[in-house]
This record gives structure tokens, C-alpha cells and sequence, in this order.
């Protein structure tokens, strides 16, 4: 069996001493998360693109048009924050940005066809991990994991 880069640090989720009897879940959702986007990880840095580029064309992709300050609010980030993943989009072509009609000092956001095919290929990573997961716990778990993230999603 190949090393994992986890294994070959000598840290995987067994190996971390539990102070909290919520701990067992603390680390399932960071390695669960780990888990999931491994592979389109991997993929952006084939790219040059990392986590923060994916979460912009996740979003821009399913809101096209969208304004940048809708999409501070929407990813939960400053201005500051988005600055410099955002001009990388733009640079590489990946997004658009065009003022707004209604309001000049708005930019609307939108994913060019390659900006497309990069976020339909990462989100496709990570959609095949939650298929392949849903179907070995049937629709019982996933029903169940779905309402405890959409319990946790809530508490923004």
C-alpha cells in the first residue's frame, strides 16, 4: 500500500489524543474535509490554483453575474482576503468582471469556458468522494450527515 502524505508524516486521525469527548468528531471533520478535496487539491496545484481559487469559481459558477461584494458575503471573507485569489482568476482568464449597468461601482463576476471546465473538473473530485461515501453508508447516513451539516452550515 502506497504511503499517503499523511502516513509518511507519521499523523493520521487515530494518532491524536483525545481531551474532549467531542474531539472524535472535530477529527472526522478535519480529515473528513482533508479527505474529500485531496484530489481536486491536487488538481488546482497542477494549476497553479489552491483551495480559495476553487470556493470563488464554486460560487461564481452558480451565481453568474454576481457582484464582488455579494461574493465577500456569500464566502465569509474581507475584501483583503479575496484581493489576491480573485486577481489571479482574472489574470489567468478564468473569470470575467464587467461593471454593473445598474450600479458603475459594482464589478459583476462571471467563470470564462475555461474558468468552467477548472471548476466542474475540482467540484467533480470532490462530488465523486461524496457519492462514493453516500453510497457505502446508504441513504439513511447520508440523510443524517446532511442534516448535521446543514445544522452546523446554519449556525453562520
Amino acid at each position: 500500500m502506497p504511503k499517503t502524505a499523511s502516513r509518511a508524516a507519521g499523523l493520521h486521525r487515530a494518532s491524536l489524543g483525545k481531551l474532549h469527548d467531542l474531539d472524535a468528531a472535530l477529527e472526522l471533520m478535519y480529515y473528513g474535509w482533508r479527505g474529500m478535496t485531496l484530489l481536486a487539491d491536487q488538481y488546482l496545484a497542477t494549476l497553479g490554483l489552491s483551495r480559495p481559487h476553487h470556493r470563488i469559481l464554486y460560487v461564481v459558477a452558480r451565481q453568474p453575474d454576481i457582484s464582488i461584494g455579494s461574493l465577500i458575503e456569500v464566502l465569509g471573507i474581507s475584501k483583503q482576503a479575496l484581493n489576491r485569489p480573485l486577481n489571479l482568476l482574472l489574470e489567468r482568464k478564468l473569470l470575467t468582471s464587467k461593471r454593473s449597468p445598474e450600479q458603475h461601482r459594482s464589478k459583476l463576476l462571471r467563470l470564462t469556458q475555461e474558468g468552467q471546465r477548472v471548476e466542474q473538473r475540482a467540484s467533480g473530485y470532490e462530488r465523486k468522494v461524496l457519492r462514493d461515501a453516500f453510497d457505502r453508508v446508504g441513504q439513511p447516513g447520508a440523510a443524517a450527515w446532511m442534516a448535521v451539516m446543514g445544522v452546523i452550515a446554519d449556525n453562520n
